[in-house]
């Protein structure tokens, strides 16, 4: 029997554990070896206590507890973590307030079973979201695809996704600290399939993203995988270089239509070059250090203050 671990990262989620768990265990057929890991995410509320107790009557209930609040990212990252420390054949990652439908469960691990590694899903439309969410949210996907060149990153993509084996271990691969899953998705290959659905909304409770958070979030995925910040000099390069060409041009037009060579300016050819000049060492400059940072980053994502999985 293979087993599956569905991984739901939890932060001041009290409201929702329970309507999640007595919904999720709807899906949980016998024909999987099935368990259900609840990530801590620090929380301030009673969400640790309720996920123990939900341990203390259902043996497939395990939890993991951070020191402090480290984010969703490490808090599924945790998650894999244990499930492969339970021999996990695949991982599901969801939502603990039901906008990761646990209706899809069956499909996941259908399209699992029919050979694909990876199995992401979407959304159809924000249909019910508000309007300023939306907004953001196509803008934010449409700047993500153009500076990273990730075409499979859609509108509406969610974190809710089944990982065999094969993609668990690769996701445990990489080890940077500012993490971006979506991202890490399209990064690590495999034979993928996407599922949508529609939007569903909140069960209860707040959300615990603001526009703020969302906001950093969007510039971590952006800057994470691709060279931001090269973009800069980039867009300063091709204006120096443009005005360089301009000077000249209306410099030998001056000096031709004027006769004498004292009438060549050389004072703003020299402020273009020394520019452009300039421009190119920051370029190559910020380029080692997207090469260093890509070598020495060796935080830990997570540090755990308690568990239930051995």
């Amino acid at each position: 029997m293979k087993r599956v671990s569905i991984i739901v990262p939890c932060y001041n989620e009290h409201e929702t554990i329970e309507i999640y768990y007595n919904e999720v265990i709807k899906y949980l057929d016998n024909s999987y070896d099935f368990r259900v890991i609840f990530v801590n995410d620090g929380s301030k509320d009673d969400s640790l206590n309720i996920m123990k107790a939900l341990a203390t009557k259902d043996e497939r209930i395990y939890y993991v507890s951070f020191s402090r609040n480290f984010g969703k990212e490490a808090a599924m990252y945790a998650g894999i973590e244990a499930a492969k420390k339970m021999d996990s054949d695949a991982a599901i990652i969801m939502d603990v307030d039901l906008q990761d439908p646990p209706y899809l469960i069956p499909e996941l691990l259908k399209e699992y079973e029919n050979g694909y590694n990876l199995i992401y899903t979407k959304q159809k439309d924000r249909n019910g979201a508000k309007k300023s969410t939306t907004f953001f949210a196509l803008v934010f996907y449409k700047v993500y695809s153009f500076f990273t060149k990730d075409k499979e990153l859609a509108n509406g993509a969610r974190d809710y996704s089944l990982l065999d084996r094969k993609v668990i271990d690769a996701f445990l691969m990489i080890k940077d600290s500012d993490r971006f899953t979506k991202g890490i998705y399209h990064y690590v290959g495999f034979n993928k399939k996407c599922i949508e659905f529609e939007y569903e909304k909140r069960v209860a409770g707040e959300t615990k993203w603001g526009f703020r958070k969302l906001l950093e979030y969007a510039f971590l995925g952006i800057k994470e995988f691709s060279d931001f910040y090269l973009i800069i000099p980039k867009i300063f390069g091709l204006i120096l270089t443009v005005l360089l060409g301009y000077d000249i041009g209306r410099q030998i037009y001056n000096a031709v239509t004027i006769g004498t060579y004292d009438a060549f300016n050389w004072t703003p050819i020299r402020i273009d070059a020394v520019g452009l000049v300039i421009t190119i060492l920051i370029y190559y400059l910020l380029k080692l250090l997207y090469d260093i940072r890509a070598q020495v980053r060796h935080r830990p994502v997570y540090i755990e203050d308690e568990s239930n999985i051995k």
